[in-house]
């Protein structure tokens, strides 16, 4: 009798990706409008928080990857990628609702991010970039029978590789902290003395863990930030 149904109910993943995009946009949006009252009173509250982080966005990344030129208007697009990759990298280290589902370390996730930054890469290329894909100038005919094949899967291995980045090196993080932690027990298994002796530097263990993850998190959405930059970068650049 229930052969029939589809199962669409929400999962936790879900859950989570939602309520990290209702975040971002009472955030960014309270923001917005506190500076469209304040133009000309300095940054105040959660303000002063993240207009250091969209600067260096900025400059760091969009300005120095694809140029003083065409940075504006890939900025939307790559302030919400390095934001909504943070934000979810430091909520699955949370134990506890809102936190507790690893959303960056499902490849569902990372796949779909990749795919936007291929599409955006694809659809940003100009004439001088396609060229360069299917006919570099300069290479005899007989050379691009071999090059050519190679260009057009280094477009695809470019977002396979953001995938599998972002979602190893977050779920490496867990798993390496659930070992440490989940040793615990299976030392107290064995014994009651060995287990309590062994928590201590376990625990100390999971807890540098736990700091290096912050780190890790913000490095992982800083690099798949800079990356699809530097492809939108390549995908624009005029002829030399």
């Amino acid at each position: 009798s229930t052969a029939k149904i589809w199962d669409i109910s929400i999962t936790k993943n879900t859950a989570a990706m939602f309520f990290s995009m209702f975040l971002m946009l009472w955030i960014f949006i309270s923001v917005a409008r506190t500076y469209s009252r304040n133009k000309d009173n300095p940054p105040r509250g959660m303000q002063s928080l993240l207009e250091p982080i969209i600067i260096f966005v900025r400059d760091e990344i969009a300005k120095a990857s694809i140029g003083e030129k065409k940075y504006i208007k890939y900025m939307p697009f790559l302030l919400s990628l390095f934001f909504f990759i943070w934000l979810n990298n430091i909520l699955g280290l949370v134990p506890f609702i809102p936190g507790g589902a690893n959303l960056t370390g499902n490849i569902a996730i990372t796949m779909t991010l990749a795919v936007f930054t291929f599409l955006v890469t694809i659809f940003s290329g100009n004439k001088n970039y396609w060229r360069h894909i299917f006919a570099m100038p300069g290479v005899p005919k007989g050379i691009l029978i071999i090059l050519t094949p190679i260009e057009l899967l280094g477009l695809v291995l470019k977002p396979f590789v953001l995938m599998i980045r972002l979602f190893a090196n977050i779920t490496a993080g867990h798993i390496i902290m659930l070992s440490f932690f989940s040793l615990i027990f299976i030392f107290g298994e064995l014994n009651a003395v060995v287990g309590y002796g062994a928590s201590i530097p376990l625990t100390l263990f999971t807890v540098f863990m736990f700091m290096l993850e912050l780190l890790v998190g913000f490095i992982q959405a800083y690099v798949f930030t800079l990356l699809s930059a530097i492809y939108f970068g390549i995908a624009v650049e005029d002829h030399h």
